[in-house]
C-alpha cells in the first residue's frame, strides 16, 4: 500500500523551490555581454565547480533509480567501469583539452572545422543534437513517471506529461537568463540536494535492518543463490557482460573519451575553466568523485536486497517486494519510496529526483543551444552580415526554448513508445548515446592522428558508426542471422566495433590538411 503525500512532504518541496529561486537570483549574472560569457561563463570557472557540474550533469534520474536496481539485482561490478573512466580522462586531459584551448573553442566540434570543414563540424554537431534530444527526452520521461507516482499517485498520461512539462520549464527558467554560469551554480545546489536525499534514504534503510554490519557483509558475500553481491571485478571474457574487464578497459574507456571530449554536454563544462590545466584537474576530480556517488546508490540497492529478500537478516520477516504500481512496472527503489518512507523523507526523495532531472536537463539545454548557435546559426548569420554579440546571446536563449519543446515532445513519445515496444526505457536511456559516439570517435581519431579523411568521409563515418551499432542490437542482429558472438554483444563491445568501422570509413580518402595540432 502506498503512503499518502503528507504536509511535511509538501513543506520540503516548498523549501526546495525557495532554494532554487534564491539560488537562481543570487547566481544569475545581471548582464551577459557575449556568447562566450553565455555559453562558457567567461572562462572563469574553478576546477572544483567544473567537476561538481560534470558530476551533476552525468548523474541523471536514471542513476537515481537505476543504481539501486543494479545493486538489488546484481553486484558492485558497475563501479569497475570507472577504470575505463580514468583511462578515458587521461586521454582527454592530455590529448583533447589542450587542443580545444589552443583554438579557443566554444564547442567540441569546432576542431573539425580546422581539420576538415564547417560542413563536417555541422554534421558532428547535428549527430550530437539528435542523440542528446532523444536521450534527454527519455531521461525527462523517466524522472516524470517517478515524480508523478510519488506526488499524485498516478501513472496515467496526463500526470506524467504534466510532470515532464514542469521539469522542462524549470530547467529552461534556470538556464535562460544567465546561461552556463547559472547552470554551474544551480548544478551545485541540485547536486547537494540529490546527494543529501540519497544519504538520508541510506541511513533510514540501514536502521530498518536489525542485522549488524558484519552480518550484512557476510550475507551479501554468501547469498542463498550462491552469488557474491560484493564482487567488484568481473574477470570473465564473455562479450555479453557489459562490465567485464575487457569491456571496461576497451569499451568503457572509449565511452568516457566520447563523453568528456566529444559530447558538448560534458565538454562545455571543461571548456569553461581558465586554462587547460584547470580543466584537466576538474575532469580528474569528476571521475574520482563518480565512484562514491554511484557507489552510494548501488549500496542502497544492496540493502534493499537484504530488506526484501533476506528474512534471515531481517529477524525472520521481510516486506513484500512488489514492483508494480497501477499496472506500471517500476524499479525496486520506487517501490520502497512509495511504500516505506515516512512523511518528510518521502518529499526529500521527490526533491532528489527533481534535482537529478533538472540538473541533467538544464545542462543539456545549454550545451545543445551552444552547438545550435555556434556551429549552425553563427556561421549562417555572419555570411549575411555582422551582428552584435548580444544577438547571439538572444539566439542562444531562443534555441533553449526550441530544444526544451523538443525534449518535452520526446518525453511524450517515450511514454507511448515504452508501452508498445519490448525495449526497456531505462536501458535505452543509459546506452542511447553509444549510437552517436561510435561515429564521433572514428572521426576524431582520424582528425587527431592521421592526415587522411575528407568532409564526405566524415559524414559517411558518422552514419556508418550509427548504423553499425544499430545492426548490432541483439534483436536486429538475430533477425539478420548474424553469428551468436555478434548478436549477444554488450554495449561496450558494440561501441568498439562501431568505432573501428567509423574510423576505417573516415580514413579512406587522403586528407588535404594535417592532423589537428593547431
Amino acid at each position: 500500500m502506498t503512503l499518502p503525500f503528507s504536509m511535511a512532504d509538501w513543506l520540503v518541496i516548498g523549501l526546495y523551490i525557495l532554494l532554487l529561486v534564491g539560488g537562481g537570483w543570487i547566481f544569475t549574472p545581471r548582464s551577459t555581454g557575449s556568447a562566450r560569457d553565455y555559453f562558457l561563463a567567461g572562462g572563469s570557472v574553478p576546477s572544483w565547480l567544473a567537476a561538481v557540474s560534470v558530476l551533476s550533469a552525468t548523474q541523471s534520474a536514471a542513476t537515481f533509480l537505476g543504481g539501486p536496481d543494479y545493486g538489488y539485482h546484481g553486484d558492485l561490478t558497475y563501479l569497475s567501469g570507472n577504470i575505463g573512466g580514468l583511462l578515458g580522462a587521461i586521454f582527454v586531459a592530455h590529448v583533447m583539452i589542450p587542443r580545444f584551448y589552443r583554438i579557443k573553442a566554444t564547442t567540441a566540434y569546432e576542431l573539425l572545422t580546422l581539420r576538415f570543414s564547417e560542413k563536417a563540424t555541422r554534421w558532428a554537431g547535428g549527430m550530437f543534437l539528435i542523440g542528446r534530444v532523444f536521450a534527454g527526452g527519455a531521461r525527462v520521461y523517466l524522472a516524470a513517471i517517478a515524480l508523478a507516482m510519488v506526488m499524485t499517485g498516478s501513472v496515467g498520461a496526463q500526470g506524467i506529461m504534466i510532470a515532464a512539462a514542469l521539469l522542462v520549464v524549470a530547467s529552461v527558467l534556470f538556464t535562460f537568463v544567465g546561461g552556463l554560469k547559472s547552470v554551474l551554480w544551480n548544478d551545485l545546489i541540485q547536486f547537494c540536494v540529490y546527494l543529501g536525499s540519497a544519504i538520508a534514504v541510506l541511513v533510514f534503510l540501514r536502521y530498518a535492518i536489525p542485522a549488524t554490519n558484519s552480518q550484512i557483509i557476510e550475507g551479501l558475500m554468501h547469498t542463498p543463490e550462491g552469488v557474491n553481491k560484493l564482487r567488484l571485478f568481473d574477470l570473465s571474457l564473455s562479450p555479453s557482460h557489459p562490465f567485464s574487464m575487457p569491456a571496461v578497459v576497451l569499451g568503457m574507456t572509449l565511452l568516457y573519451i566520447a563523453n568528456a571530449g566529444m559530447d558538448q554536454d560534458t565538454t562545455q563544462r571543461l571548456l569553461s575553466c581558465a586554462d587547460a590545466k584547470t580543466s584537466a584537474r576538474g575532469l580528474y576530480m569528476s571521475v574520482l568523485g563518480t565512484v562514491p556517488v554511484v557507489g552510494l546508490f548501488i549500496v542502497i540497492g544492496l540493502l534493499l536486497y537484504v530488506f526484501y529478500d533476506r528474512p534471515d537478516l531481517m529477524g525472520g520477516a521481510t516486506a513484500l517486494a512488489g514492483n508494480r504500481f497501477g499496472g506500471e512496472k517500476i524499479s525496486i527503489f520506487m517501490h520502497y519510496i512509495l511504500t516505506q518512507l515516512p512523511g518528510g523523507l518521502r518529499g526529500l526523495v521527490t526533491v532528489g529526483i527533481c534535482a537529478a532531472a533538472v540538473a541533467t536537463t538544464n545542462s543539456a539545454l545549454n550545451a545543445m543551444s551552444s552547438v545550435l548557435v555556434q556551429d549552425f546559426y553563427r556561421p549562417w548569420r555572419e555570411k549575411r552580415g555582422a551582428a552584435e554579440e548580444h544577438h547571439y546571446v538572444q539566439a542562444g536563449r531562443a534555441g533553449m526554448g526550441v530544444i526544451g519543446v523538443a525534449m518535452f515532445l520526446m518525453a511524450v513519445v517515450s511514454f507511448y513508445w515504452q508501452r508498445y515496444t519490448q525495449m526497456g526505457l531505462l536501458e535505452f536511456a543509459l546506452q542511447v548515446m553509444v549510437f552517436t559516439y561510435a561515429g564521433l570517435l572514428g572521426v576524431y581519431f582520424t582528425a587527431l592522428f592521421t592526415r587522411r579523411g575528407s568532409t564526405g568521409s566524415v559524414i559517411a563515418a558518422l552514419l556508418g558508426g550509427f548504423v553499425t551499432v544499430l545492426l548490432l542490437q541483439p534483436s536486429i542482429a538475430r533477425a539478420l542471422g548474424l553469428p551468436e558472438a555478434l548478436s549477444s554483444l554488450s554495449f561496450p563491445f558494440q561501441l568498439c566495433i562501431g568505432t573501428v568501422i567509423a574510423f576505417l570509413i573516415c580514413i579512406l580518402p587522403a586528407g588535404a590538411r594535417a592532423p589537428a595540432e593547431q
